[in-house]
């Protein structure tokens, strides 16, 4: 069974940092594309950024492009998304997912599994 923890979400003011972690056990993690997505209250779930299953390509939502980087360590089976420059439109649940078989995605479809969610507030 494939299980993903989110870790390193909190409070933090606007132009702030924070820098979120997902530990992922189970198969093999570098058979897994990876991402992150977003969900505001009262919104649907949002793409944020995606890497590849080596690490060599990712690709960001618009809204994060030049402040978010995604970067994944296929030795510690962790993925970690730093975000720079935060401001309070950043505010939400931010989720971790692994896609099985495929080598990138970037729409939620293709996500087989998610983490639990972590919590970022950016305050003004």
């Amino acid at each position: 069974q494939v299980q993903l923890v989110e870790s390193g979400g909190g409070l933090v003011q606007a132009g702030g940092s924070l820098r979120l972690s997902c530990a992922v056990s189970g198969r093999i993690f570098s058979s897994y594309a990876m991402g992150w997505f977003l969900q505001a209250p009262g919104k649907e779930r949002e793409f944020v950024a995606a890497i590849s299953r080596s690490g060599s390509s990712t690709y960001y939502a618009d809204a994060v492009k030049g402040r978010f980087t995604i970067s994944r360590d296929n030795a510690k089976n962790m993925v970690n998304l730093q975000m720079n420059s935060l401001n309070p439109e950043d505010t939400a649940v931010y989720y971790c997912a692994a896609a099985d078989g495929v080598r990138f995605a970037t729409q939620s479809l293709w996500y087989d599994y998610w983490g639990q969610g972590t919590q970022v507030t950016v305050s003004s």
